[in-house]
This record gives C-alpha cells, sequence and structure tokens, in this order.
C-alpha cells in the first residue's frame, strides 16, 4: 500500500475515538444496574496494565499522535470500570474506590514517563553499538507484553461465560465498538511508510478476542433464556398441582369433619345439624 499520512490519521482518528467511547456502555450499563455481576473484575484490571505496555509501545514507536492517545484513553476507562466491579461487587467504599483509581492513574502516567526513557536511551545504546536499527528488542518486548495481556485478559471472562453458560453483564455495544476500534487502528497501520506488526497483532487480537464472545452471546442467552422459560413453566405446573391436591385434601377433611359430627349427634340423641337449622 502506498504511504498515505492522511488516511493513516484519519483512520487513526477514527480508531482512536472508537476506542475512547467503547467502554463508555460498558460503565454506564453497570451504573444503571448498580451490579457488575458477570463481568470479570480481573478482565478490566488486566486490560487496564496492558495499556501501559501499549502506551510506551505507542510513544517510543512514535505512531500517529491518535493511536499515542488511545492506549492512555483505553487504559483510564479499563480502569473505572475495574474500579466499579470493586465498588459494586466487593462493597468497598467511595472514598476507597477513588483513591485507587487516582493511585491507578498516577502509577500508569509514570509506568510510561519512566519505561519510554529506558526504552529510548537502550534503543540508542543498541543502535549505537550495532549501527543497525533492528535490534530494538526493548521496544518489541513492549508491544508484545500488550498482546499478551489484551489476550489474557478475556481468559476469566470465558470462565464467567462457562460457568454461566451465557454472557451476563458485558455490554454487547461496547463490544461491538471495540471490535471497529480494532479494525480502523489496523487499516490506519496499513498506510504507514513500514507496517507494524506488534501493533496490528494487538488490534487483532481486540477483534477476535470480542468477537469470540459476542458469537457466544448470540448462541448461548437464547438457550439460556429458553431454559429459564421451561423451568418457569415447570414451577408454574408443579405449583398448580400442588395447590390442586392441598385443595383436594382439604375437602376430603371437610367431609370427614361432617361425618364425624353427624356420627357424635347421633350417639348423643341429638338431630342433624340441618335438620336443627331447619327445625328453628
Amino acid at each position: 500500500m502506498p504511504v498515505n499520512e492522511a488516511a493513516e490519521n484519519i483512520l487513526a482518528t477514527i480508531g482512536t475515538v472508537l476506542w475512547t467511547a467503547q467502554l463508555v456502555p460498558q460503565v454506564v450499563k453497570s451504573y444503571r444496574d448498580k451490579s457488575t455481576e458477570g463481568l470479570s473484575p480481573w478482565l478490566m484490571f488486566i486490560w487496564a496494565l496492558s495499556a501501559w505496555f501499549l502506551g510506551v509501545y505507542a510513544i517510543v514507536q512514535n505512531i500517529s499522535i491518535p493511536i499515542i492517545l488511545q492506549p492512555q484513553l483505553f487504559g483510564a476507562l479499563a480502569a473505572l470500570s475495574w474500579i466499579q466491579c470493586i465498588y459494586y461487587g466487593s462493597k468497598k467504599s467511595k472514598i476507597f474506590c477513588a483513591s485507587l483509581y487516582i493511585l491507578f492513574l498516577a502509577a500508569m502516567a509514570g509506568f510510561e514517563v519512566g519505561i519510554s526513557l529506558v526504552v529510548r536511551a537502550s534503543v540508542i545504546y543498541f543502535y549505537a553499538r550495532t549501527d543497525r536499527a533492528g535490534d530494538e528488542w526493548p521496544t518489541r518486548v513492549m508491544g508484545i507484553m500488550s498482546a499478551l495481556l489484551i489476550a489474557l485478559g478475556l481468559l476469566p471472562q470465558y470462565w464467567e461465560i462457562w460457568k454461566r453458560k451465557e454472557v451476563v453483564g458485558i455490554s454487547m455495544l461496547f463490544m461491538s465498538v471495540d471490535m471497529l476500534g480494532g479494525v480502523f487502528s489496523v487499516l490506519s497501520l496499513v498506510f504507514q511508510a513500514e507496517f507494524d506488526s506488534v501493533a496490528a497483532v494487538s488490534y487483532i487480537l481486540v477483534v477476535v478476542l470480542d468477537g469470540i464472545v459476542v458469537l457466544a452471546a448470540l448462541i448461548l442467552n437464547p438457550i439460556a433464556n429458553r431454559r429459564r422459560k421451561r423451568e418457569a413453566e415447570s414451577t408454574i405446573a408443579s405449583g398448580a398441582a400442588d395447590d390442586l391436591e392441598t385443595g383436594r385434601t382439604l375437602h376430603e377433611g371437610q367431609i370427614a369433619l361432617a361425618e364425624a359430627v353427624a356420627a357424635v349427634q347421633a350417639k348423643q340423641g341429638s338431630p342433624p345439624m340441618k335438620q336443627i337449622e331447619h327445625d328453628s
């Protein structure tokens, strides 16, 4: 593909906008439901950590500004969703959760600034010694770590889906926007002077792994709904049968009681109850 800086920046900007907004539906859903049941806190925590490494990689590689902003926004929103899991799930106080969130963001900023300087220095050192720009393994390590964490982050969520036999607590809008952000980000890399395969792998992993969650929701959720419907119908039918049996038992008991009263009255020489009422 020919180098096209304008196309690269436009596609990267679209990807950034989508990735900025991707976690908003999830955050809003958790806030409205006042619950994060079904959403793995490990997914959001590991994804927030992956942004640290992807941020360093994007800064050192000097990719387009929108691509550099992506991991920062992604990490901040993923961390916010993780904090929601702690607040709603573990019932921690607002002060504790707010303090933890601020601490996480500060650690993220410190990590990216410090490691970016170290990685750049190491790249310059290797280049000076070997006179080859290819010796940039510290940079590649950052990109590979990010890709691995993005992939590993979804494993706890897959386990939640496996346990529940359905997808619960995850906004499908979040997953869909996340996938689109990955697609546009990959397309932006195509128009670079040199295709960045490590960054591309990170984005493609997002698309594929999110796609698995969406596919699981499309398959498992209707099955789970039908299962709950059958269970509800079975419960209603069982309750109706119990009520019928209870009514029959009460009716038989009333008949037996009436017969016993009539027998006692006969022994005492008293007229039956209906006869007494008639005579009066």
